[in-house]
């Protein structure tokens, strides 16, 4: 049975008249009777009473067309919703992000405009450092990863584009003996005790601070490592050592901490949209679309 025979079924009973339901389906009579007896034949029950002067649904055929509109509905929804998944008007999007993101607008403006744009696609977010979005994106795992770039080559097979960049924050005791200092430079904190991620994380940061820690003539003595960023700034409350941190994370106020900016040259940590290389798909090239637009709308503000 093919969703044409319930087609043809469906005319015939809606227009009880075998040559108006042949010109409505654009076929000849004779073959559209055909079709029905068939039809009829492989279910094993008459679906009309046919004379001389009336076509009429049998008892069958009345519960038949019943389930067979329903069929055809549910046939052509199923379409419709394949087309859109297609189209990139529906269907499901998975957006990682690093975890300083959510402080900046960036992140709900972005998700705000493309729910507006865009309802029928559901957003996936997942929270990852930036080596966990690439491996995600590569894997097939992730669409469009928000990451932080310390301006080396991404791994193959991933397109990344600069955002914006920001600054570095050295993050100090307010007791700290530089607490009063506008900004400092990495060489004035040959002698202190770092609070950093850990190096399997996968974030770039740590790096970036060994290699500013090495432009200054030394290597930071880490005393003390932790996961997450609201870690760090409450170990550096707690009088533990200092830390270095994007500049969104400013907003996270906890007594005892001064934030100062780092005043040497690359002293900031870029923010990227990474997508896997190739002919983007649909939701993707929508979802950057938006993020173009806000960017643009930012910059005017």
């Amino acid at each position: 049975m093919e969703l044409r025979h319930l087609r043809y079924f469906v005319a015939v009973a809606e227009e009880l008249h075998f040559t108006r339901a042949a010109e409505r389906l654009h076929i000849g009579q004779p073959p559209l009777s055909q079709q029905i007896r068939a039809l009829e034949d492989e279910i094993g029950a008459e679906l009309f009473v046919r004379s001389k002067r009336r076509v009429a649904l049998t008892e069958a055929g009345r519960a038949f067309l019943e389930r067979a509109r329903r069929i055809l509905a549910e046939a052509a929804a199923a379409a419709e919703q394949a087309r859109r998944i297609a189209g990139g008007e529906a269907g499901e999007l998975r957006v990682g992000f690093t975890s300083s993101l959510p402080f900046t607008s960036l992140l709900p403006g972005v998700l705000h405009d493309f729910r507006e744009a865009w309802p029928e696609v559901r957003l996936d977010l997942r929270e990852l450092f930036t080596a966990d979005q690439l491996d995600a994106l590569l894997a097939g795992e992730l669409d469009v990863g928000f990451v932080r770039f310390t301006g080396r080559e991404p791994p193959e097979g991933i397109v990344l584009r600069e955002i914006h960049r920001d600054p570095l924050r050295v993050v100090l005791h307010a007791g700290h003996r530089l607490a009063g200092e506008a900004g400092l430079h990495m060489a004035q904190l040959r002698e202190e005790g770092f609070v950093t991620y850990p190096r399997q994380l996968g974030t770039g940061l740590p790096a970036l601070v060994r290699r500013l820690c090495a432009g200054a003539g030394f290597a930071p003595r880490v005393v003390q490592e932790a996961g997450e960023a609201t870690t760090q700034i409450g170990l550096v409350a707690a009088g533990v050592g200092i830390a270095v941190l994007p500049s969104p994370l400013e907003c996270v106020q906890m007594a005892g901490v001064r934030y100062l900016p780092l005043l040497d040259d690359g002293a900031h940590l870029s923010l990227a949209v990474a997508v896997r290389a190739g002919a983007l798909p649909p939701r993707v090239a929508h979802f950057l679309a938006v993020l173009r637009r806000w960017e643009g709308e930012a910059a005017r503000a």
